[in-house]
């Protein structure tokens, strides 16, 4: 006997649901693919480091490149010094020009692009977009590996990969997104192989971004993942206590400084726009209450909602593959500082769930979640529409997948199998 009906869910959803078959998808992901990548490439046809409408060519990637070369000169004690910055940042460039990138990043990032500021920084960002490139296909490749039902379906996962908004932007924005990408998904195979310890320093290594951790630490302290919490905590004392061993207190001090009053540093770089390119409830309460005291009440209450629920979801028995999608999406929701390139974290949660999906098709929720995970692919692209409408629907859908897995999981076990 069936234990719920086949219609739950909205039927806005159902309806959608029905429209997306594999082909009209494929279709879609084409044309999107072949959009932006042209677009791409004639915009970076120029010569020189400004593209054609005078933005310069892997602009974020500037912070990196300068942050190498003042650790490469022992200039450490200048890192989130904006004067600094601005100065290295315009003697790169063929003119004035007015832009300000201020460093935020930890100290050991400098360190780690130290050895690209020895080139010129078009070679330089040239080769760390490569790399990032081969980073995640490679990390798509690895999460496809481990989704049966998807090995089939080749020529649907390759024009969906090349099209995914977030890897376009962290491209053409020269970002570090694939190493985050890359932490999530070894913290996966670690949870998946029961290696509590190693999934736990996975994600750790995520300290570089310390936004990313916020949303993690609660959940498993939450649920009491006392194995995962230790790892975890070892991979970020280990990654700060060597970097505050080679670069010192006073660097350090200037960075935790930066970090906090990193939000505020955001909105006065561009104010009213900045939101706009971002995809989780801080940005999403912003855009609709533009008053400071009303927005953070209603941020912390907003994500303490979601972390409850990510936290359900994570404690439930269910499938690996929607309780770490969940967690995933918790991780997203609460960073105050994400931006549209972070969302690629985001590529696992559509493998996994898109995979359960196919092994469970008969299973009630199967359409509505068919149709969320297409509006999550779909919805960042139009994040600038927030600047007028102050809605950013990219949120609102991934706090409906994550209610929507969470329902699942929580279901009895023969009702969680019950298409089998």
């Amino acid at each position: 006997m069936r234990l719920l009906r086949n219609d739950l869910g909205p039927t806005w959803l159902n309806k959608l649901a029905n429209c997306l078959t594999p082909r009209r998808i494929r279709a879609q992901a084409i044309i999107l693919m072949v959009c932006l990548w042209s677009g791409a490439i004639v915009d970076f046809s120029t010569s020189g480091m400004l593209d054609r409408v005078g933005n310069i060519k892997f602009q974020d990637f500037l912070v990196f490149y300068t942050s190498g070369k003042l650790v490469r000169q022992h200039r450490s004690n200048e890192l989130f010094n904006q004067r600094t910055e601005a100065q290295e940042t315009q003697a790169l460039l063929e003119r004035p020009a007015q832009i300000q990138l201020p460093t935020v990043y930890g100290p050991q990032v400098g360190f780690f692009f130290s050895p690209f500021s020895r080139m010129s920084f078009f070679t330089a960002a040239s080769f760390w977009v490569a790399i990032s490139i081969l980073t995640y296909l490679l990390c798509c490749y690895w999460i496809w590996h481990a989704c049966p039902s998807l090995y089939s379906a080749r020529d649907l996962i390759i024009p969906l990969v090349l099209a995914f908004p977030p890897f376009f932007h962290f491209v053409v924005r020269g970002q570090l997104s694939s190493v985050v990408l890359l932490c999530f998904v070894a913290a996966y195979y670690a949870f998946r192989s029961r290696h509590d310890w190693l999934a736990g320093l996975a994600l750790g290594a995520l300290i570089f971004k310390p936004q990313f951790l916020i949303g993690i630490v609660v959940i498993l302290l939450w649920t009491r993942a006392w194995k995962n919490v230790t790892g975890l905590f070892i991979g970020c004392l280990a990654q700060l206590g060597l970097t505050w061993a080679y670069f010192g207190t006073e660097v350090m001090r200037a960075y935790a400084s930066t970090l906090w009053h990193l939000p505020q540093m955001t909105t006065n770089l561009e104010p009213g726009v900045a939101h706009t390119q971002m995809h989780s409830l801080r940005s999403f309460w912003v855009l609709l209450f533009p008053w400071r005291e009303v927005s953070a009440t209603l941020y912390a209450i907003s994500a303490i909602a979601v972390l409850y629920i990510a936290a359900k979801a994570w404690r439930s028995s269910g499938p690996l593959a929607l309780r770490f999608s969940a967690l995933v999406l918790a991780t997203v929701l609460v960073n105050p500082h994400l931006f549209v390139y972070d969302l690629l974290v985001l590529a696992p949660v559509f493998f996994l769930v898109t995979d359960w999906m196919i092994q469970h098709l008969e299973h009630p929720w199967s359409p509505g979640v068919r149709a969320l995970l297409y509006l999550s692919f779909l919805l960042p692209l139009f994040g600038p529409m927030a600047i007028w409408t102050h809605i950013q629907l990219s949120v609102i859908v991934f706090v409906g997948l994550l209610i929507v897995l969470t329902y699942i999981l929580n279901q009895p076990t023969e009702y969680l199998n019950w298409a089998n």
